[in-house]
């Protein structure tokens, strides 16, 4: 090439659209990874949405001008880090997670539904994923960047071909060479290494790359012996250098861009030479041309864009509209819209194609596959034309999901197939075709030591068909639940301007507490004030003061009574307020005529008030009655699940109360603990009580028997913030605490087993906050988070291995103060909701709804809404539970009258999607052809003795013409 030769590019222009074409309405999340947080295949584009763990996934081009629509792909349990699409198959997607592990899915055809099903999971591999990326030649081979080494997959086999782990620090980036003969990366300790994978483990060679090992990225220039690399100077300069293979002592070029603190996203074409390059949190992006053999960086363009820059993409070559000349496209993920970018060469005719701009380019037909490789075999994939009438027509689709056996015409039908995610049951004939799988379909006995993971994330896979059962075993089960989605309502809902919300209560109390009607919230100001909100009025409320229950002392917790709405218990941990003065262990019975509010105080004692009907419209001052017999303050308050008019009460005395309301008595006191109680819970059916204290010990009572615990077992290692609740009907013991590392963790326990210590223990993650777990005895989905959190964990509680199956977790923007859940009949049950909570911000309470995501939602679905129980009604009275009888409260149903259970909906039959052999099998004769076509010009046509429409019309009497 003449040196002095211009360049066809370097007219190029970048054209930003107007805004009807951008891809509006996205929340993008703001991950600090080293991806580039947005991918594009010829069918999808994927980016990493808002909330942890989740992408969004929107078809690349827009049908007959219609609208996209924006799905949501759960992918992780933690931040997706890095994503990749199959070069070869459009539909496959990889993605890789700080939760450890790489997951391969298979996206359906445009316009169909997102799977909720992962294809295959590898890992947990010991580190966060940074970076992904597919073989450019062979198909289902992939490499997986984690902490300092780089992880080969045969995808197929679902194994390691190859572990490169030869780093000294931890990995930045990595790329293929075109040909898929070496791999580069760049790495924290500031150098850049080759690797053969085939030849070895060790890098081939290894040279010093940018001074500042601030985060890096590299790229091969096609299939030539360059590379580019983009990073940061000992002077914070952002910088991009060329490199030689051949001669690897030192870059060809370094060319200094600016200062600016962004860390820069390069895209590379190699048919084009054009290097795009933008800076995270930017709205700037640069154009280049490259030219490896003078070696040369000459700027072609740059562009101002309107919104700063998250993540960005290339386009694929054959997705391009060649016809407008456009030689590049690149997609900018801003926070709120995907704006695809052109780069177009001004031409005069734009109605013919221009062999000079757009060369042959790859074709996405593989080489080889993942074996074949490894073996040796270096074919290169063809090369295919872009010219609109010889481009190619047949597609592929990779067998690692699919189940089907390569073809040299790499055909793909994924065909119209559909599962049904509400019951989790697919039909016979969409097991065959569809182009989904579920995870159980691809382990092998021989593929265990992969350590797939059984249920690492929300997305474990769809429920197995018979033919996978048998292999179900391997993965491990995965819950109803794992697609949860937590949503918060609308603003009508909410309560705004809230004001002077007290942040002082104990760490293990939820902070405030709600029923179906009515809400209660410590004040800050000085006298234990209370707000109570009426829930059935939402709104701002006044910036004047509004009525409130002025407790006389510090509140350290309160409750309301389940089976009397207006009644609530506060323990306070103050000096005393105006109350009654009555005798130790009594209680002064102010009225039963309406409901009352039980609060617990510092100053050891126990206020139960009564909230008017309608809800308070003046200060409430004289408490309904006061319970006084601890000596020292109260620490939390539990009403009876079963039993009405009783209440247990812990405090620092180190003793548990059990409180007999309508007696005016203290009835039981329980002993033995050495220690600061932390939390307690009723078995569901009343009978027991368990305890943890700060001795690090869980205790278990049986009150009506003895006063002394009946079982003793180890509690969690830290001597902080630990809060237990019964789980699996009464068996199991979850108890949320801290180990001696501050690792936030819970644990399961065999109630009738305390000693044996703990059946499972599952870490989270390092936070200081108590956890506060919340249990849906219906779903048997535990929630958990705590003050000052922004994220809600979800797990189904199981009592076989492997215990805790993980869901979707949910994601708030601030945090908050408090998370409190309603009782479930509250629920929206046409919108599948399972469980509503009140999320307490800075100023606001919000709810916030969990459902699952469901086709069929005009059908009740009774299998994750069985007969729950009658919370509201007693069981039986005090005295008849003191007397030693246990109750059973009635259950009903949540189904409204008009909708159908969906185990009794009608099955719909499946359509045939493949024509009978016998069809073409059969032989006809020219007269039976001619009688079918002549039948269906006719079906078209109409008969001709058939009524014009017009024949019906009536018209009108003569007298009513002028």
């Amino acid at each position: 090439m003449n040196r002095f030769k211009a360049s066809k590019f370097r007219h190029t222009e970048a054209r930003l659209p107007r805004r009807e074409a951008w891809i509006g309405g996205i929340r993008a999340g703001s991950i600090t990874s080293c991806g580039n947080h947005v991918k594009a295949s010829c069918r999808w584009i994927a980016f990493n949405a808002e909330a942890p763990g989740v992408l969004g996934i929107v078809p690349l081009e827009c049908k007959d001008g219609g609208k996209r629509t924006i799905s949501q792909l759960c992918c992780h349990s933690d931040v997706v880090t890095d994503f990749d699409f199959s070069p070869f198959d459009q539909l496959l997607l990889a993605t890789g997670s700080a939760d450890e592990t790489v997951k391969v899915w298979r996206l359906p055809q445009s316009g169909q539904d997102i799977p909720g099903g992962v294809g295959l999971t590898l890992g947990p591999g010991g580190a966060p994923v940074d970076a992904l990326q597919f073989h450019p030649a062979a198909d289902a081979v992939l490499a997986s960047g984690a902490g300092k080494r780089v992880t080969v997959w045969d995808l197929g086999q679902q194994q390691p071909l190859t572990v490169l782990d030869s780093h000294g620090d931890q990995l930045q980036s990595l790329t293929w060479k075109r040909d898929g003969h070496l791999l580069g990366t760049s790495c924290k300790d500031k150098k850049l290494r080759i690797f053969d994978p085939r030849a070895g483990p060790a890098a081939s060679q290894s040279v010093p790359g940018h001074d500042n090992n601030k985060d890096s990225r590299l790229l091969w220039m096609g299939s030539s012996d360059c590379l580019i690399s983009v990073g940061f100077s000992q002077m914070r300069e952002r910088e991009v250098k060329l490199w030689d293979t051949r001669r690897l002592s030192g870059a060809m070029l370094t060319v200094a861009l600016d200062t600016s603190p962004g860390v820069t996203i390069p895209l590379y074409d190699a048919d084009t030479g054009l290097l795009v390059l933008a800076g995270k949190g930017e709205n700037l992006l640069y154009c280049f041309e490259v030219a490896p053999t003078q070696p040369a960086l000459t700027q072609v363009t740059q562009c101002r864009t309107e919104g700063s820059t998250r993540g960005l993409a290339a386009v694929p070559r054959l997705a391009l509209d060649v016809m407008a000349c456009e030689v590049l496209r690149v997609l900018q993920l801003t926070d709120t819209a995907l704006v695809p970018v052109s780069f177009l060469v001004p031409r005069k005719s734009v109605q013919e194609f221009h062999e000079d701009l757009f060369p042959d380019c790859t074709g996405m037909l593989p080489a080889t596959d993942a074996q074949g490789w490894w073996a040796g075999d270096s074919q290169q994939v063809g090369r295919v034309s872009l010219h609109p009438a010889r481009r190619p027509t047949e597609t592929f689709t990779s067998p690692i999901i699919a189940g089907t056996s390569p073809t040299s015409t790499g055909h793909t039908d994924t065909g119209t197939s559909h599962t049904d995610a509400d019951t989790g049951h697919t039909d016979a004939d969409q097991s065959e075709a569809s182009g989904y799988s579920s995870p159980s379909s691809l382990a092998s006995p021989g593929s265990a030591a992969t350590s797939l993971s059984a249920s690492t994330g929300p997305s474990s896979g769809f429920a197995s068909s018979p033919s996978q059962k048998s292999l179900q075993s391997i993965l491990g089960p995965s819950s109803r639940f794992r697609h949860a989605q937590g949503r918060v309502l609308h603003r009508d809902c909410h309560l705004t301007n809230l004001r002077g919300l007290s942040l002082t209560t104990p760490g293990e109390c939820d902070g405030f507490c709600a029923n179906h009607q009515r809400v209660a919230l410590p004040l800050l100001s000085a006298g234990g004030q209370i707000a109570v909100l009426e829930l059935s009025k939402p709104g701002r409320l006044p910036d004047a003061a509004v009525p409130t229950i002025q407790n006389g002392a510090a509140v350290a917790d309160l409750t309301w009574d389940p089976f009397d709405p207006r009644r609530l218990a506060v323990g306070t941990c103050g000096g005393a307020g105006r109350v009654p003065q009555l005798q130790a262990c009594q209680i002064t019975t102010l009225t039963t005529a309406h409901p009352s509010w039980c609060t617990a105080g510092e100053d050891a004692r126990i206020r139960l008030w009564r909230i008017p009907e309608g809800g308070l419209q003046e200060t409430l001052r004289e408490p309904e009655a006061i319970l006084r017999g601890h000596t020292e303050k109260i620490y939390s308050i539990r009403f009876h699940p079963m039993a009405s008019n009783l209440l247990v009460s812990s405090s620092y005395d180190m003793t548990v109360r059990i409180w007999e309301l309508s007696a005016g008595q203290e009835v039981l006191c329980l002993r033995g603990h050495t220690d600061q109680i932390f939390s307690m819970a009723w078995s569901p059916d009343g009978k027991k009580l368990a305890t943890v204290s700060k001795d690090g010990r869980i205790r278990l009572y049986e009150p009506r028997r003895s006063s002394q615990p009946q079982q003793e077992g180890p509690g969690p290692e830290g001597g902080r913030g630990v809060r237990l609740v019964w789980v699996c009907g009464g068996d199991y013991l979850l108890v949320s605490g801290f180990d001696s590392r501050s690792e936030r963790r819970i644990l399961l326990y065999r109630a009738q087993a305390l000693p044996e210590g703990p059946l499972s223990v599952l870490g989270l993650d390092v936070a200081p906050s108590t956890l506060l777990p919340f249990y849906d005895e219906d779903t048997s989905v535990v929630f958990l988070t705590g003050k000052g959190d922004t994220r809600v964990f979800l797990y189904e509680v199981t009592p076989e291995p492997p215990y805790f199956l993980e869901c979707n977790s949910f994601t708030s923007n601030e945090p908050h103060k408090g998370f409190v859940f309603l009782p479930k009949t509250v629920c929206e049950v046409r919108e599948v909701e399972f469980a509503r909570a009140l999320r307490l911000g800075q100023s606001t309470l919000e709810p916030v709804a969990f459902h699952v995501p469901r086709v069929k939602k005009e059908y009740f679905q009774d299998d994750l809404y069985p007969p729950t129980r009658m919370w509201w009604e007693p069981a039986l009275g005090a005295g008849a539970w003191l007397d030693g009888q246990d109750g059973q409260q009635r259950r009903a149903s949540l189904r409204p009258a008009d909708m159908v259970p969906v185990s009794e909906a009608p099955k719909e039959a499946p359509a045939r999607k493949f024509v009978p052999a016998s069809v073409y099998l059969e032989e006809k004769t020219d007269e039976q052809k001619k009688e079918e076509l002549l039948n269906a010009m006719v079906a078209r046509l109409g008969n001709r003795d058939d009524p014009l429409p017009q024949d019906s019309f009536e018209g009108v009497d003569e007298d009513e013409w002028d």
